[in-house]
């Protein structure tokens, strides 16, 4: 599961930042809330109400019993908030577990100042496969804990049991880098996890995957939220959450009715190549059919949808 704050522009200059929480399996939108554009981006009471609307969302089948990982970047880095998600391990059959960003502060900085280089591993990229050396022949990337170097943080109001990891990288030509970067010529990166075991390359590129959240966000602006149409908040909330609804939309077709490169083209390839698709409604013989021009190069693939659809068992009603 997802959080991310995205900002969204009323196109007469209004700005807002709507905070929201996507399911990372299916690209599902599962909660969205409207905030006035000078609302904090790490306002703990919005993440914990969001999280619980998100968390209602997951069918009793799957938030039950199944290990869940809520993902944020450094906005969601809170002690009341991940307090909140440590505390959902007590209600029965919810294992809820977190990855945020950490903020590198001083103490972080005098922390990764005493890591000796045996501790740093290899990092690994999405597919697992470590990254290893440049054209220099200098490490790319590597990880550490720093959690034993962080005496206090449960005292400090830290959920017991959080970690610590950081990650440094070479940075690209041009970077803009901080003083202390600057001096021994690493990026560093922090995240928090109470995830108690795994080993850290794997728990860190799992933490990067949440950029996966960064194409829901461009996908929903093509659903309408990134022109809201009113000055009045009440109506844009609304608009939120149709956009919402069709971000859903989407994703359902994609997942149940598509295959190939449509189940993951983004909303506007796929509104020209499947939902602007030219036909006719025809009805005849008790039937109704809808007739698409057989030059269009999608028609196959849109008549194969429509055949998944009909072979969908409707719900009973009662």
């Amino acid at each position: 599961m997802e959080k991310e704050q995205a900002a969204a522009t009323f196109k007469q200059g209004f700005g807002y930042h709507p905070l929201l929480v996507w399911l990372d399996n299916t690209s599902e939108a599962l909660a969205g809330m409207l905030r006035p554009g000078n609302a904090g981006s790490n306002t703990a009471a919005d993440h914990i109400r969001l999280t619980d609307e998100a968390l209602a969302q997951i069918p009793d089948a799957a938030r039950h019993g199944q290990p869940i990982l809520v993902r944020s970047d450094g906005a969601g880095a809170t002690k009341e908030w991940l307090t909140h998600l440590r505390m959902l391990r007590d209600v029965p059959g919810l294992d809820v577990r977190f990855s945020v960003g950490f903020t590198v502060t001083n103490q972080v900085k005098d922390a990764i100042a005493l890591l000796p280089d045996s501790v740093w591993t290899t990092a690994v990229d999405a597919a697992g496969t470590p990254r290893r050396v440049d054209e220099s022949g200098l490490p790319v990337a590597q990880i550490a804990e720093l959690t034993l170097l962080l005496p206090g943080l449960t005292a400090a109001g830290w959920p017991e049991g959080m970690r610590v990891l950081v990650r440094r990288e070479r940075p690209h030509p041009g970077a803009d880098l901080t003083v202390f970067e600057q001096a021994d010529g690493w990026r560093y990166q922090c995240l928090a996890t109470d995830t108690p075991r795994g080993q850290l390359p794997f728990l860190e590129a799992r933490h990067r995957a949440h950029a996966h959240v960064e194409d829901r966000v461009k996908a929903i602006k093509q659903t309408g939220m990134g022109r809201f149409p009113s000055r009045d908040f009440a109506i844009n909330q609304v608009w939120l959450q149709l956009a919402l609804t069709a971000a859903d939309l989407i994703a359902w077709t994609q997942t149940t009715l598509l295959d190939g490169a449509l189940a993951r083209v983004e909303s506007r390839q796929l509104r020209y190549q499947l939902l602007h698709t030219a036909a006719r409604i025809v009805r005849g013989q008790r039937k109704v059919r809808i007739k698409i021009d057989a030059s269009w190069p999608w028609a196959d693939q849109l008549a194969a949808a429509f055949d998944r659809l009909a072979a969908i068992r409707q719900p009973l009603t009662t």
